[in-house]
């Protein structure tokens, strides 16, 4: 027994150094260290001219911007905090290293965005009743550059949203002050055609409400992330098909799908196997087949021979 569970933990490594040149997890959250750089860095820099500049014409405007985009950079930093300490070796505390940083990240994310989102809310109902002077061409142009700013930023983590929650709270940070912006430039210049003031606010809110929409699903990933859901793009059903159909395999018990990290889901399940236990190479085929088949880095089978349907023997076992 002591030997099988050697061998068993030998393909389990084994297992993960596959994992991770066939999926790409260990490459991906690296090749966006520097997209967080040049973000954190444009950011910072776009924010202090913002605020310098404010300050000069005595912009409140402006000033507000700056904290929207200050709030970006705290975003920012979150993001990579979490791809940062998912990196971390695997200790005796955290076995699994703290690849879990990157859904509390990317929770925190959906909260500071849901944040932000209230404050625009709460300025644009304030300046229904009392709209703001008309910004002038210094407000756009500032505000201009931060489109600028914001989009690129966007536009680096752009690849990276579809896979990663993590990510896709960068992207959206940046994504919505991107638009936030374009909306306070466009809304200037509609006023200043028409003079009817109460644009300004309106495309405020109607703003707020697209990237609330958007916010709303990251948050509700994430919070399944954290209550140990079956990541997104896995089928429970077909994975139960895929390991019931292995050969010798008359039931499987005890399946959970749960995800570590924000790129990297982890499988366990008990295989009912009569005919006795199929030996290692028949574990390590069906982990490489979790791989290949569903993106599943990290299986643990545990073989039962017997008769698993025994309702005394199983019924400890359920969770």
């Amino acid at each position: 027994m002591g030997g099988h569970h050697h061998g068993h933990d030998h393909g389990h490594s084994h297992g993960h150094s596959h994992s991770h040149g066939g999926h790409g997890h260990s490459h991906a959250p690296a090749s966006f260290d520097r997209a967080f750089a040049i973000g954190i860095g444009l950011n910072i820099v776009f924010v202090v001219v913002e605020a310098i500049v404010g300050l000069r014409i005595d912009s409140v405007a402006l000033l507000a911007d700056a904290g929207h985009n200050l709030c970006d950079v705290l975003g920012l930093v979150v993001a990579w905090g979490g791809t940062m300490l998912a990196r971390t070796a695997p200790t005796k505390r955290y076995t699994y290293g703290l690849k879990g940083s990157t859904i509390l990240a990317a929770l925190a994310n959906a909260l500071l965005l849901l944040v932000a989102l209230g404050a625009i809310v709460l300025e644009a109902s304030q300046r229904f009743s009392d709209p703001a002077p008309t910004a002038g061409l210094t407000v756009s142009m500032v505000a201009g550059i931060g489109i600028a700013v914001n989009a690129f930023t966007a536009w680096m983590f752009a690849r990276g949203r579809k896979g990663d929650v993590n990510i896709r709270g960068a992207y959206l940070h940046m994504a919505a002050d991107a638009l936030v912006s374009a909306g306070v430039v466009i809304a200037g210049f509609v006023i200043w055609r028409t003079g009817l003031t109460w644009i300004d606010p309106a495309v405020s809110i109607v703003i707020a409400i697209l990237i609330f929409w958007q916010t709303w699903g990251l948050l509700r990933e994430t919070v399944e992330m954290s209550l140990s859901a079956v990541p997104r793009g896995i089928e429970f059903d077909h994975v139960d098909e895929a390991l019931c159909g292995l050969p010798g395999v008359t039931e499987i018990h005890d399946l959970h799908i749960w995800p570590m990290s924000t790129t990297e889901p982890v499988l366990t399940a008990h295989l009912v196997m009569p005919a006795g236990h199929p030996g290692d190479q028949f574990l390590s085929d069906a982990r490489t087949m979790l791989h290949d088949k569903f993106g599943i880095g990290h299986a643990t089978l545990q073989v039962e021979t017997g008769h698993g349907h025994d309702c005394s023997m199983a019924s400890p076992d359920k969770v």
